[in-house]
């Protein structure tokens, strides 16, 4: 039996690209001589759809496509995943497998464990499979297990079913797992740990076909592999890139030698997820080029660095808008940025607009000396600036603040956390610095004065980061410890950390979440991102 894996980037609610894409897959399988071809997870409609589900059109389309594609199916078979409407008690819908042949949906496949955690809510929408069956194919027992039916005993919990147990039971012989799995730091080593789990356990080959692309603040890698019964990886696809590859069953295993995947390194890693989450953002909602406000500091080069990666340095503009703090070394930097990398800059200085503020506030603020506030008022200035190129000229405007910084609420609302997406809000700052040296790897790209001088928000004189926060290596650790491994601040403080710089740092994390709410979507890259998978009150006590 030949079958082929289609590793493809689909975009939600796009009924028309999505099955113009499974029909050309189809065609080009059948054209290799293909038995059968494996989609990933609701590949009708790609994932996750979210309260589009609740839309009675939406789910019409679902099921309306996979009839359409079912059709197609001659000569033939598919597994296309979708959704489906439950007739019976429970909710209203099912997330399904359909297995294709003959023009016809032969075998209707539902997904047995539903993800409530982290970015999933799944349970919200669907409702569970009772009961699980295999599928008799070209001589072999095919069993269809959707995402997480294979990830029963690899999380923070146990599920109390097993589905690969049951279909082991009923005779399966090849495991065909259809997927949507979001890419994170770490992912890649921990699906290879629950594959290689389940192999243990019960000595079945899978095939695992994962979506690619981005939607929103996911990014979907890909990673796309078959492992034999004993273990072994035998194909696996490219990070990051839709491809279409093959692979042979015989004797109810996988021919061939096991490939050998060198995971790129963590910093390499980051980088590609972000470039691929930008471009994958701009062109599916519809912008051509990208702004962002160029301070000469390293947080919006390394944006804008990778913005010229992701879409073209001749489709980024870099704004620089110095203020009456600003360094002339600043300037210069940003300047000297725009030249390397070869985008277009524009400077629009804001000292007249910032003093045309000052003079109207002077009346209220009589007698009361310049504080924050004023310094807020410059980067607010700044986001009105971008924000009115943005609506003339159609930009997307990338906010350039990073982890750290949204973290301890060291931004400013309605300032710099002004944008339409943010590409490094989950990147601590001391992984920023060890992104920008990994873009200056071959050549100096990022000037090498924004990597060396002490960072900086310039909104008063002298002003530095270290006057407000801690260093950032201490600073980073601590986030990382409360915020992606979740520990309080008894077990941060028993690591041998300050007890007051902790309490510090926690408070301002907790007290900065009605800013992160918020804030521009963020592109997730870490097991903890801010946003749909870090859901906390803002009005509450945290002891």
């Amino acid at each position: 039996m030949k079958i082929a894996l289609a590793q493809l980037n689909y975009r939600i609610g796009d009924f028309e690209l999505n099955t113009a894409k499974i029909y050309e897959a189809i065609t080009e399988a059948k054209g290799h001589g293909a038995d059968l071809v494996v989609f990933s997870e609701l590949t009708v409609c790609g994932y996750p759809p979210e309260d589009l589900l609740d839309y009675e059109w939406f789910v019409e389309k679902c099921e309306q496509s996979l009839e359409a594609i079912a059709e197609s199916c001659q000569g033939i078979a598919a597994v296309v995943g979708g959704v489906m409407r439950n007739r019976e008690k429970g909710k209203g819908l099912f997330n399904v497998a359909c297995f294709m042949q003959h023009g016809k949906i032969e075998h209707i496949v539902r997904k047995t464990l539903l993800p409530t955690y982290d970015v999933f809510s799944e349970a919200r929408y669907f409702e569970p499979a009772h009961d699980v069956g295999v599928i008799d194919f070209k001589g072999v027992k095919l069993g269809i297990a959707i995402c997480e039916d294979l990830w029963d005993m690899y999380n923070d919990f146990r599920y109390e079913k097993s589905p690969l147990q049951s279909l082991k039971l009923a005779g399966a012989q090849l495991i065909i797992h259809p997927s949507a799995s979001p890419f994170n730091i770490g992912k890649i080593h921990l699906r290879d740990k629950v594959f290689s789990g389940n192999i243990q356990r019960f000595g079945l080959p899978i095939v695992y076909v994962n979506q690619v692309g981005a939607n929103t603040d996911l990014i979907f890698d890909g990673d796309s592999q078959v492992i034999n019964a004993a273990g072994q990886t035998v194909k696996q696809l490219p990070l990051f890139e839709e491809q279409i590859a093959y692979i042979t069953l015989g004797n109810a295993d996988f021919l061939g030698v096991p490939v050998h995947f060198s995971e790129p390194e963590e910093t390499a890693l980051m980088h590609d997820a972000i470039v691929f989450g930008i471009r994958d953002y701009v062109k599916k909602s519809g912008f051509k080029k990208i702004i962002l406000g160029a301070s000469g500091g390293i947080d919006s080069a390394l944006v804008q660095a990778l913005a010229c990666e992701a879409v073209g340095p001749e489709n980024v503009m870099a704004l620089l808008m110095p203020s009456p703090y600003s360094s002339q070394g600043s300037i210069d930097d940003a300047i000297a940025l725009s030249k390397n990398l070869g985008n277009e800059y524009q400077i629009m200085p804001i000292n007249s607009i910032f003093e045309a503020y000052n003079q109207s506030l002077k009346p209220a603020f009589e007698k009361m000396p310049a504080d924050l506030t004023e310094e807020n008022l410059q980067a607010r200035t700044r986001a009105n600036l971008l924000m009115a190129m943005s609506n003339k000229f159609g930009y997307l405007l990338l906010n350039t603040s990073n982890k750290s910084e949204m973290a301890v609420g060291y931004s400013t609302l309605y300032g710099d956390m002004c944008g339409g997406l943010s590409p490094i809000g989950d990147v601590l700052k001391t992984k920023v610095y060890a992104l920008a040296n990994f873009i200056n790897r071959e050549q100096e790209i990022i000037p090498r004065e924004i990597l060396t001088k002490a960072p900086s928000a310039e909104l008063r004189p002298g002003q530095k980061d270290s006057d407000s926060l801690p260093e950032y290596a201490i600073l980073d650790e601590i986030l990382h410890l409360y915020i992606e491994e979740r520990r309080s601040r008894d077990e941060i403080k028993a690591q041998g950390y300050d007890s007051s710089m902790v309490d510090k740092i926690i408070n301002l994390v907790n007290r900065a979440e009605y800013k992160r709410f918020q804030a521009p979507p963020i592109l997730r890259v870490t097991t903890k991102a801010f946003g749909r998978g870090r859901q906390m009150p803002l009005v509450a006590f945290h002891g």
